[in-house]
């Protein structure tokens, strides 16, 4: 084998190993059945400021607004067919907020 080739295997290699160790870092949030990333549950603030609702238009609909929402992440989205969804979007964001990057609350999972 050439220094080249090996030079690339391992880049390869390398590259590889990075993406699954970041993959396997990721801090889950367990919850009425529902399992989503802590990063997602976070994003859920920020949409909730950049939606412009009206309390008429929430009161109209059976699901939460940020149901609605296009940049509501992939993990969250399943919540939306639960007729709880808006107590479990409340419970998610008090949960991510009580230091579950430190496992201080038992529906944190993969964290330090």
């Amino acid at each position: 084998m050439s220094g080249r080739t090996v030079t690339g295997l391992l880049s390869g290699a390398a590259v590889f190993f990075l993406v699954l160790l970041q993959s396997t870092e990721s801090v889950y949030i367990q919850y009425q059945g529902f399992q989503v990333q802590l990063e997602s549950v976070k994003k859920l603030s920020d949409l909730e400021r950049k939606l412009a609702f009206s309390p008429r238009l929430q009161a109209q609909s059976a699901l939460p607004i940020l149901c609605y929402h296009l940049d509501l992440p992939l993990d969250l989205q399943p919540i939306c067919t639960s007729s709880a969804a808006a107590s479990i979007f409340k419970a998610l964001k008090t949960i991510s907020e009580d230091n579950c990057e430190l496992c201080e609350n038992v529906a944190c999972t993969g964290c330090l």
